[in-house]
C-alpha cells in the first residue's frame, strides 16, 4: 500500500475501508543474516537502510514491547544540526539532510516541520561562543544566523528580555532545524523496512546471547532462540543491561530525562527556543501543546518516570524565560531512559566479540540523530567499516584520548 493524496480522497469517499496494517506480524524465523535488538527509531532506521541501501533483507528487528513504546515515542521531537565539533557536526548535518527528504523517501507523513531553532545568549562571552559555533555550522553547510535583540523582539516578543538576572541579548538560529512527529518517524521506518522483507517482531525480549568461539551466533528471547549471522544492539537506555548479557560493561550511565506538554493553545511559539542561562527548551506541537524539557533527574534509573524536583526546576527555567507560561495548564509529563556517555557523544562500533555490534550512548541527541544513526549502523553491519560521518564514534576514542566533549564539561555523564 502506497500513500498519496488520491488515496486519501478515495478512502474518504469509500468509508475508509481500504486501509491495512502498516507492517506484518510475522513469527520469528530460526535464522537471520542480521538481528537488530531494539525496535526504536535507531533500530528501525537501521533495518530500513540495510534493506533499501545495502540490499540486506533477511533481517529481524526484535522489540521487547511494541513499536514506539520506548524513547522514540517519549521525546520532545526536536531535529537540528547546530553542533560545533568536527566529530559531531558532519554526522548531524548528514542526519539533517536525511530528515529533509524523509517523507519522500519513506512515503509516509512524519510531519517534518523546519520552523527553525533559536539558542538564546545572555552575555558577551556566550555570544562569542555561539558565533564560533555558527561559523562551524556554516563551514559544514548547516547554515546559521546570529540574531540581535531587535531581531528576537520581532520574532518572539513574549520573551523576558529585561530579566535582571538573565537578560536576553540575542540568539543563534538554525533555520533548517525544527520538529518531526516522533510516532510518524517510527511507523514510517517500520513500514518501509517491512515492505522490503524485514521481520518486525514485537513482544520479543532478548534474554541472552548465544556464543561460540568468541563470536555471537544468535540471541535467546522470550519467543525462543533466534540464530544470527550478525547482531546489532540499539536499545538506548537499556544498553548497559543488554550488553551485560554478553559480558560487557559500557562507558555509559542510564538516567531519566523528563518531558512535558501543556494544554492546547493557539500558535505562539514560532519554532524551537532554548534558554541559554539554564537548561530549558520549548516548541509547540501541531495540536497546540507547548512541548518542553530540561535537565536529567541526576540519578541512575531504568524507570520511565521522573521526580518532582526536576519538574520544579524545568518550570522555573520556563518561567524565567517566558512568564506567560504561568497561565498555561500542564497537561502531562513523562520520562525516557537516556544512555549518557562519559563525553556526551554517541558510540557506533563493532565490539570485541565477533559479529556483535553496538549503537548507543546518544545522551540528549537520540531523536535528532535517528536517520543518520540508522544509516551509519546499517553501513557498519553491511560493510564492516564505519560510515565516513561516524568514524569518530568508536569505542577506542576513550583509550586514545579523542573524546568528543561538545559542551566542554568533562568526563561526567550527568553534566552532558
Amino acid at each position: 500500500m502506497t500513500f498519496s493524496g488520491f488515496k486519501v480522497i478515495k478512502e474518504a469517499l469509500t468509508g475508509h475501508k481500504g486501509w491495512g496494517p502498516l507492517w506484518r506480524t510475522p513469527e520469528p524465523k530460526a535464522q537471520y543474516d542480521v538481528v537488530i535488538v531494539g525496535g526504536g527509531g535507531h533500530g528501525l532506521a537501521t533495518a530500513y537502510y540495510l534493506a533499501k541501501v545495502y540490499g540486506v533483507t533477511n533481517v529481524a528487528v526484535l522489540e521487547k514491547g511494541w513499536i514506539g513504546s520506548g524513547n522514540v515515542g517519549r521525546n520532545t521531537t526536536i531535529i537540528r544540526s547546530n553542533y560545533l565539533l568536527p566529530g559531531n557536526q558532519p554526522f548531524y548535518e548528514f542526519s539533517m539532510k536525511l530528515w529533509e527528504n524523509l517523507e519522500q523517501d519513506t512515503n509516509f507523513n512524519s510531519m517534518v516541520s523546519q520552523r527553525g531553532i533559536i539558542n538564546l545568549f545572555h552575555s558577551d562571552g556566550q555570544r562569542d561562543a555561539y558565533r564560533r559555533r555558527g561559523n562551524a555550522m556554516m563551514l559544514s553547510g548547516a547554515g546559521a544566523r546570529l540574531l540581535s535583540q531587535a531581531d528576537l523582539r520581532e520574532r518572539a516578543p513574549f520573551l523576558n528580555f529585561d530579566n535582571a538576572r538573565f537578560p536576553i541579548k540575542g540568539g543563534l538560529m538554525q533555520e533548517r532545524a525544527g520538529t518531526a512527529r516522533h510516532d510518524g518517524v517510527a511507523w514510517g521506518y517500520a513500514r518501509g523496512a517491512d515492505m522490503r522483507g524485514v521481520d518486525i517482531i514485537q513482544n520479543c525480549e532478548v534474554t541472552g546471547f548465544r556464543m561460540d568461539a568468541g563470536r555471537v551466533t544468535g540471541v535467546e528471547t522470550t519467543r525462543g532462540v533466534i540464530g544470527a549471522g550478525k547482531v546489532g544492539v540499539a536499545v538506548a537506555g537499556n544498553s548497559g543491561r543488554v550488553m551485560a548479557m554478553a559480558g560487557r560493561r559500557l562507558p555509559i550511565e542510564s538516567q531519566v530525562l523528563q518531558a512535558f506538554v501543556s494544554e492546547g493553545l493557539k500558535p505562539v511559539i514560532p519554532g524551537v527556543i532554548t534558554f541559554g542561562a539554564g537548561h530549558f527548551y520549548i516548541s509547540q506541537s501541531d495540536k497546540g501543546g507547548l512541548v518542553f524539557g530540561g535537565d536529567l533527574d541526576g540519578y541512575n534509573s531504568y524507570a520511565q518516570r521522573g521526580g518532582l524536583p526536576v519538574v520544579e526546576d524545568v518550570l522555573e527555567g520556563g518561567m524565567a524565560l517566558m512568564p506567560m507560561l504561568g497561565r498555561a495548564r500542564l497537561l502531562r509529563n513523562w520520562g525516557g531512559i537516556v544512555d549518557m556517555s562519559m563525553d556526551g557523544s554517541p558510540i557506533i562500533d563493532r565490539t570485541d566479540i565477533g559479529d556483535l555490534y553496538f549503537n548507543g550512548a546518544w545522551n540528549y541527541g537520540g531523536f535528532k540523530a535517528t536517520p543518520a544513526s540508522g544509516y551509519a549502523f546499517a553501513h557498519l553491519l553491511a560493510r564492516d567499516e564505519p560510515h565516513e560521518t561516524a568514524r569518530a564514534f568508536r569505542f577506542d576514542r576513550f583509550a586514545r584520548g579523542y573524546v568528543i566533549d561538545e559542551k566542554g564539561v568533562g568526563a561526567q555523564p550527568n553534566l552532558h
